[in-house]
C-alpha cells in the first residue's frame, strides 16, 4: 500500500520530521518480531511522542481508511506486532517513562514503552514488587505485556498480567481518548473494559498509559533443587506440594535430555 503524499505530509505534521520513516530498510526493521522469520513491514513507520499525537494518528488513518498497527518492543511469538495490512507502524518506543509510583496505595503508572525488568528494579528500589516475569523480560515491554497478556514461570503464585492492571488510557479506533477503569482494587461500575483491552493485542486500541497493581517485596527466597529417578514421581511431588498448602513461585521440570 502506497500512502498520499498529503497522508505523509499530515503524518509530518503532526510527529515532525525525524520521526516519520519510509525506507525500506526501517520499515523491514518494524515489520518483523520474533514470530518465525515473518517480515510483514508498514507502508510507513510513525513514532509519536504522546496519547495526544497518537489520537490524530488514529483520527487520520480513520478518515482514510488506513490500517494501523501498533508496534511495541517485537519481541512476541504471536505476531501481534507485524503489520500485515501495511499501512500506519505506530511505534511506541518514545512512550517510556515511568510516571507515578504511588508507595501509600501500592500503585504505578508507566508508559507502554517501559522495559518489564526496569520496572521490576525500579519498584524494588521502594520495597515494592511487580511478580509478573515473561521470559523475554529484560527487552519485553509492559505495553506489550498488556497487549499479549503475558505470563511467565511465576504465573503459578502470583497469576499473569492481566492480574494486574488496575486501569488503562486508550486511544480508540476513532481518535477519541478513554480512561478504562479506575486506580481502584475494586471497581464495579459499567463494564470491565480494561480487562477487556488486556491480550485484545492491539485490534481494539492503542494503549498509552497503564496502572498497575504492585504488592510489598519478598525479601527471602529460598531455591530447592530435588532429583527423581522416574518422571511420573516428579509430577506426583507437584501434586503434593500443592495439597499441603504450599503455593511456590515457580516450578520447573527439567527433563535428562536437557540436562544431559
Amino acid at each position: 500500500m502506497l500512502l498520499a503524499k498529503e497522508i505523509l505530509d499530515k503524518l509530518t505534521a503532526i510527529v515532525g520530521e525525524n520521526y516519520i520513516f519510509t525506507d525500506q530498510e526501517t520499515r523491514n526493521h518494524y515489520g518483523h518480531d520474533e514470530t518465525e522469520d515473518y517480515v510483514f513491514p508498514p507502508s510507513v513507520v510513525v513514532k509519536p511522542a504522546n496519547t495526544q499525537e497518537i489520537s490524530e494518528i488514529i483520527k487520520l488513518a480513520n478518515d482514510y481508511k488506513i490500517p494501523t498497527t501498533p508496534i511495541g518492543a517485537r519481541t512476541g511469538l504471536s505476531g501481534g506486532a507485524l503489520s500485515i495490512y501495511e499501512g500506519i507502524g505506530l511505534s511506541m518506543e518514545r512512550l517510556n517513562k515511568i510516571i507515578e509510583i504511588d508507595e501509600q496505595n501500592l500503585q504505578v503508572t508507566v508508559e507502554p514503552a517501559v522495559i518489564t525488568q526496569v520496572l521490576r528494579e525500579t519498584v524494588a528500589e521502594k520495597g515494592l514488587f511487580y511478580p509478573v516475569d515473561p521470559s523475554s523480560m529484560g527487552s519485553c515491554w509492559i505495553g506489550g505485556n498488556v497487549a499479549e497478556n503475558s505470563g511467565g514461570a511465576r504465573a503459578v503464585k502470583y497469576g499473569v498480567t492481566k492480574d494486574y492492571v488496575l486501569n488503562l488510557e486508550v486511544v480508540l479506533p476513532s481518535g477519541e481518548i478513554i480512561w478504562t477503569g479506575a486506580n481502584t482494587l475494586k471497581n464495579s461500575t459499567g463494564y470491565n473494559l480494561t480487562q477487556l483491552m488486556v491480550g485484545s493485542e492491539g485490534t481494539l486500541g492503542v494503549i498509552t498509559k497503564i496502572v498497575l497493581k504492585l504488592i510489598p517485596k519478598n525479601n527471602h527466597n529460598v531455591l530447592m533443587l530435588v532429583p527423581f529417578y522416574k518422571a511420573h514421581e516428579a509430577c506426583e511431588a507437584v501434586s503434593a506440594i500443592f495439597r499441603a498448602g504450599i503455593t511456590p513461585s515457580a516450578l520447573e521440570f527439567m527433563e535428562r535430555d536437557a540436562i544431559d
